[in-house]
């Protein structure tokens, strides 16, 4: 008698586990409901953020075709086919549950920006946050635009441009100044990896984040673009080697994709690894631009980036999502598989929180 108790005793409690593993909560991809792209995420203290492009589009012929109206009307061209005047961020505790931050950004603080306002990176210093972006797209040297940097007293915002001009606004080495991403190396060394159009550079930044610096030979830009790359770059570094992603093909087709390669130093070369990202006919199309958070602490990895919907032409309809990256014994990164679920929760441990 008493193993038929212990029977049903365990077939209960097996019972329990499982309905407790098919409870379990998770994110879900996308994270966060609407049109963005070009997900920035980052720890600060013991919470994620992160802060994305509006993927919005806007005809002046059918103003019904955008939910968001453009604050200004664009004075070139090529500003017809996409008005993106502001920013949202998104703050979470655990990866699952995400508060939205509207506007931390937006045009009526950054007077030269008319349009086009995207791919942000930020940065905690001086006691302050640094956000980077991308304003009005220029094609050429003689359009006002590039890549400009705004501060706040909060990750939250508002962010305002204390410069009032970008901080990049030429080609250099072919690169068009956009897709900037900060990184702080182990010596405190702030670097901007940048490029779009299959040119990629990386300058140094000053102890402030407001201007740039010469390297030793006395040049500010130096081209390390790796194989293949189109724009998008990021950059971490676990066990002594640096990594650098970037994105490959045209963004709102389906062959737009994430590799990486890796180097010895901040300023490359990053040999090129293979890719880790693209599209699943199951799950989604045009995976890319990509960022990379480790939860303090721990060897734990998770990379967020944007994709298509299944069955939607519209290349301007990216989601952003998050699923977890793993590395390989020899650090070279697993291929990363996409899911509908996302990932589960997961909270930063206070103590292990650099002061």
């Amino acid at each position: 008698m008493k193993s038929y108790k212990y029977i049903l005793l365990f077939f209960i409690l097996s019972c329990l586990v499982s309905c407790e593993k098919k409870a379990e909560k998770t994110s879900g991809n996308p994270f966060v409901k609407g049109w963005y792209a070009d997900p920035e995420a980052i720890v600060f203290g013991d919470e994620y953020w992160v802060y994305a492009t509006l993927s919005d589009i806007y005809f002046p012929n059918n103003p019904d075709s955008v939910a968001t109206y453009p604050v200004r009307e664009p004075k070139t061209v090529h500003a017809v086919y996409t008005i993106q005047h502001y920013m949202d961020a998104f703050s979470s505790k655990d990866l699952v549950n995400w508060t939205k931050h509207p506007k931390v950004i937006s045009v009526e603080n950054v007077k030269w920006v008319e349009y086009a306002l995207w791919a942000p990176s930020i940065i905690a210093a001086n006691g302050k946050y640094y956000l980077f972006f991308g304003g009005n797209d220029i094609q050429n040297d003689n359009e006002l635009g590039g890549i400009g940097v705004a501060v706040s007293d909060s990750p939250a915002g508002p962010f305002i441009d204390p410069l009032g001009k970008p901080l990049i606004d030429k080609f250099h080495n072919g690169a068009q100044p956009i897709d900037q991403f900060v990184y702080r190396d182990d010596d405190g060394q702030f670097y901007m990896y940048y490029g779009g159009w299959g040119h990629c550079n990386v300058v140094k930044l000053s102890d402030d984040l407001l201007s740039l610096v010469p390297f030793d030979d006395g040049s500010y830009y130096k081209e390390i673009t790796p194989e293949n790359f189109t724009e998008g770059a990021f950059v971490l570094k676990r066990n002594g080697k640096y990594y650098m992603m970037w994105s490959e093909g045209a963004w709102e087709s389906e062959g737009y994709c994430v590799s990486y390669g890796i180097a010895d130093t901040a300023l490359g070369p990053f040999k090129k690894m293979g890719k880790i990202l693209q599209s699943d006919k199951e799950i989604g199309t045009g995976a890319g631009h990509n960022s990379v958070v480790n939860v303090p602490g721990t060897d734990e990895w998770y990379i967020f980036y944007h994709r298509h919907p299944l069955g939607d032409s519209n290349g301007f309809h990216r989601e952003i999502c998050v699923d977890r990256m793993y590395f390989n014994n020899d650090g070279t990164i697993m291929p990363v598989k996409m899911t509908n679920e996302g990932v589960a929760a997961v909270k930063i441990n206070k103590e292990n929180i650099k002061k």
